[in-house]
């Protein structure tokens, strides 16, 4: 959870701390990183802002990241949106904002009988927005493109 605006840099680091956190010693042998996204906001497929800030967090754990968007109007296929999103909703309901204290713990209170349990951590850094790739970015972007849908599934490798 961030405290200001969803920019690309936030998901990309948000990402970044929960691979950090939990997923880098569950997945100690991972050869790569499979992440879905929806097709707007902060990672729309067709910002190169994105696709740069993806290169760096690729980068940064050392591992390829393949990235499959989910079509415009299609995010309700994202399972996050049946999964977890009624949860977190239902534990919020009826509830005032008034912190955000208020707003962690009754996030991390959202669970299910069938084992669902939600973490939540406060990202305080504040994200630049308004970013727009440069022509150098644009040029140096190592992506690699699939041959199905191009526009919707690419590779982001770290810098070797």
């Amino acid at each position: 959870m961030g405290l200001l605006h969803d920019t690309s840099e936030f998901a990309c680091e948000s990402f970044k701390q929960f691979w950090n956190r939990h997923e880098c010693e569950r997945y100690p042998d991972a050869s790569s990183v499979l992440l879905t996204c929806d097709g707007g906001g902060s990672n729309s497929a067709n910002k190169y802002i994105f696709k740069y800030d993806l290169e760096r967090l690729s980068s940064s754990i050392g591992l390829p990241i393949r990235i499959a968007h989910y079509p415009p109007y299609c995010s309700k296929y994202n399972p996050i949106e049946r999964r977890l999103f009624p949860h977190v909703g239902r534990a919020c309901s009826g509830m005032l904002f008034d912190g955000l204290t208020t707003v962690t713990s009754l996030i991390r209170r959202a669970k299910t009988r069938t084992g669902l349990r939600t973490t939540v951590n406060v990202i305080k850094r504040v994200f630049e927005i308004g970013r727009n790739a440069t022509r150098e970015m644009k040029d140096n972007l190592r992506i690699v493109y699939d041959d199905f849908l191009p526009k919707w599934n690419y590779v982001a490798n770290p810098e070797t």
